[in-house]
């Protein structure tokens, strides 16, 4: 199963401070908009979105679609078949996406200790 690229996104309490952190950290920013709260971080392939006031606790995600670059990938599996594989291995789903529609979708979860994961598929 091909999930796409993998980031963190981590609620943080001041956008300003963490932004200046991870910086220092060699983080330079991919996306985002830090009037509205958000931006997207990368070092390498690491990626980390930094969100103020958008959800309570950091969130595991996974892009179908995309790769670190917030590039179009020609080959991925669409968040509907990652879907219908997590229910055929008999895991729950706190969200679900309608199964028949195309195009942006998300589901989201939870592990086994409870960390929330999202699969966001843009395109």
């Amino acid at each position: 199963m091909k999930l796409g690229a993998f980031s963190i996104s981590l609620a943080v309490k001041d956008i300003k401070k963490s932004k200046t952190f991870y910086e220092n950290l060699g983080f330079t920013q991919l996306g985002g908009e830090i009037n509205q709260k958000w931006l997207i971080l990368k070092n390498g392939n690491a990626i980390i979105g930094l969100f103020e006031g958008m959800f309570e606790n950091n969130i595991i995600t996974f892009n179908p679609g995309w790769d670190e670059n917030a590039q179009n990938l020609e080959s991925f599996d669409d968040v509907r078949v990652i879907q219908q594989h997590l229910k055929n291995s008999g895991i729950s789903l706190l969200a679900e996406t309608d199964p028949n529609a195309e195009g942006p979708a998300h589901i989201t979860l939870t592990d086994p200790d409870g960390n929330a994961i999202l699969i966001d598929q843009h395109r």
